[in-house]
């Protein structure tokens, strides 16, 4: 049922938000064990960067906020050295809380403008 309803609000947040080439979208999913974040051309439907708690050297558990403020760190870095700078978040029907928030706030840290 959570599922169910996660996938509802991720589709009425999609209806409104798109990714193009100037402002990609990055789109977070957290399961309960780790985190995953892609930026997205929707456009051309491509992923042009992403970044999860699965990565080689790691070496923290996925499913808390410190994971995800490293994960934040990551794709804040990445996306700098692709030359992206400005993208539209997209929380993935999750609420602005906790682990979700804390990637956010350290991808707005390393430099990305959303």
């Amino acid at each position: 049922m959570l599922t169910k309803n996660r996938a509802k609000r991720h589709g009425r947040i999609r209806k409104r938000i798109s990714g193009t080439k100037e402002r990609p979208r990055l789109c977070v999913f957290r399961s309960d064990k780790n985190i995953y974040v892609q930026v997205i051309d929707d456009v051309s439907g491509f992923t042009l960067v992403s970044a999860s708690s699965l990565e080689k050297g790691f070496g923290l558990y996925g499913g808390n906020k410190v994971a995800a403020e490293k994960v934040g760190e990551v794709i804040g870095k990445r996306c700098l050295e692709k030359g992206i700078k400005k993208v539209v978040f997209d929380r993935g029907g999750y609420l602005y809380h906790g682990r979700v928030k804390a990637l956010a706030e350290k991808a707005r840290e390393s430099g990305l403008q959303f």
